[in-house]
């Protein structure tokens, strides 16, 4: 396949006129004034308030701060509507956003801040201790210290010279002269580290470009009609330092006009139940052991769902059993899509368009391009499973300083390696596989984890299950499989024989270990890694 190009997105892009990305929230405001934005527990933001606050923010940074544009300032917070301040107000200064995890260690945070050369960060108030015990280590300059109540309760004075309240900025931004965001749609607007599952953490380099693309291609896949601009209502869950929240759930939020409910820490159900109860919700971004949690809640059948229009799925796989039963419960279906951090990140969405196919996401948004290879590079035929390539312009720009990693990542005409194992049939339709190193060699046969994973969790009494691959002197490696349960009663004995019922025998775990809990990322990713690394450690490998 030669390399392929843009068709439709560059004349979308060049009938909005936007420059950057801040172009976004200042059409909102034209379209949408003073309808709701964003909501986080009481509180609410309208478009208007929103770009003001962002404007005053953007003055401070531009000033008193002396950020220059294309400097990077990190964000370490977690869901709130300051979030969502700091966001614009950093693009309208200019800002390179960095977007930091609020539960990373010491260490982590150190890695990102020193990597990105961050000059200031927006952080919440309990932070403050962990950035100290780095900043000798990086070049922040400047704290913008925020609390979880700090728009109803406000504070605006600071004890340390390098430390300015959120509020303050705000208050005082007012009263400095306008700035323009001197940006253009091919400079750069996020660092989005990836989770480091191969290596040390890397800052991929998403131009406003790419990211307003990826809105363009992400509404692209909405019927018309099937929602109304300015009038619908999204739980947003998911929190803003992840990509797909990041783009999904703020930038085309704000591109559409829809009011989000940004849920401070999903971990509580009992509080994200009350929010869904509190609006008249008509969709919903989740992932798969959200939507597991919330089935699994005492309260859950008391929600209306009757204007729930329908649930999109990012950021992990969505598991198909798990999909029925939401289906059953709430009457809505599911969209799963497909991405990477390195693409801003939507590339494959199942859609109002496309029929419903079990077992595979979707097919690729607009002006997207995929193909599968082999491990000398050559495409394979469709049905065949091989690499994922990617081609479209919501790719990255590569990883922030580091070109050799950016060379290795993409083939010489420009084709992202993913990394994933995919299968594409006859009608474009992506099945994801699983990560290549994920999958396990059972006595020569290719074993993928998702296949293991869809079977075991077609028993209802399994809540969450992880299948990773073990060294075994006789097979290469065999099956090991962790779950957590919804019936107490299983054992493994019983979970072996729904294995094989619904399991060729080379697919059918070996090993089971039953835990009270799975671990999970901070944003409800199922960390298979972890469980691999320690069941090999155990093994002896």
């Amino acid at each position: 396949m030669s390399t392929p190009a843009f068709a439709i997105v560059p004349g979308q892009l060049a009938q909005l006129g936007h420059s950057n990305l801040f172009d976004v929230l200042a059409k909102a405001v034209q379209d949408y004034g003073d309808k709701p934005a964003f909501s986080c527990g009481m509180d609410t933001l309208s478009f208007r308030q929103l770009a003001a606050d962002a404007d005053v923010l953007a003055r401070y940074l531009r000033g008193p701060l002396g950020l220059q544009p294309g400097e990077r300032i990190a964000i370490q917070l977690p869901n709130l509507l300051q979030y969502t301040i700091a966001i614009f107000g950093a693009l309208r200064a200019g800002l390179v956003i960095v977007n930091t995890n609020p539960q990373y260690t010491a260490h982590e945070t150190r890695h990102q801040f020193a990597d990105s050369g961050a000059r200031a960060v927006i952080v919440l108030d309990k932070l403050v201790p962990l950035v100290r015990k780095i900043q000798g280590d990086t070049e922040i300059e400047h704290l913008i210290v925020t609390s979880l109540d700090d728009l109803t309760h406000p504070q605006y004075s600071a004890d340390e010279a390098d430390v300015t309240r959120f509020m303050h900025a705000l208050r005082e931004g007012a009263n400095l002269p306008a700035v323009e965001p001197e940006r253009e749609l091919d400079d750069i607007a996020l660092l989005q580290y990836t989770g480091g599952t191969t290596g040390v953490s890397k800052g991929a380099m998403l131009s406003h470009r790419n990211i307003l693309s990826n809105v363009l291609q992400a509404v692209s896949v909405i019927k018309p009609g099937d929602v109304e601009y300015g009038n619908e209502i999204r739980v947003s869950p998911l929190p803003l330092y992840h990509i797909f929240a990041f783009t999904a759930n703020c930038i085309a939020s704000v591109f559409t006009g829809f009011h989000s409910i940004l849920i401070n820490n999903p971990r509580d159900l009992d509080s994200m139940i009350a929010d869904m109860k509190r609006h008249k919700i008509t969709l919903l971004t989740g992932i798969n052991s959200l939507f597991v949690s919330l089935m699994a809640h005492p309260d859950f059948g008391s929600v209306d769902f009757s204007a729930l229009k329908w649930v999109n799925s990012g950021g992990a796989p969505l598991n198909t059993e798990i999909a029925r039963r939401w289906q059953a419960m709430t009457g809505s279906v599911v969209r799963e899509g497909y991405g990477l951090t390195e693409t801003s990140p939507v590339v494959v969405a199942s859609t109002a368009f496309t029929p419903y196919k079990e077992g595979f996401i979707g097919k690729a948004v607009i002006d997207t391009w995929m193909k599968t290879v082999d491990e000398d590079g050559q495409e394979t035929p469709r049905g065949e499973p091989g690499e994922l390539l990617i081609y479209g312009p919501q790719v990255m720009q590569g990883y922030w300083q580091r070109p050799d990693e950016t060379a290795e990542t993409f083939t010489e005409d420009g084709w992202l390696k993913t990394g994933d194992v995919g299968v594409i049939d006859e009608e474009g339709f992506l099945k994801l596989v699983d990560r290549k190193k994920d999958m396990i060699l059972v006595s020569g046969f290719n074993v993928y984890p998702n296949d293991v994973e869809d079977a075991v969790m077609r028993h209802a009494g399994i809540r969450e299950c992880v299948a990773v691959g073990v060294p075994d002197e006789k097979k290469g490696e065999a099956i090991k499989l962790y779950v957590s349960l919804h019936d107490p009663k299983l054992d493994e004995t019983a979970i072996i024989a729904h294995c094989r019922e619904h399991l060729t025998g080379y697919k059918v775990p070996s090993y089971v270990e039953i835990r009270e809990d799975l671990p999970k990322s901070t944003v409800g990713k199922l960390l298979r890694r972890v469980l691999r690394d320690e069941a090999r450690a155990q093994a002896g490998a």
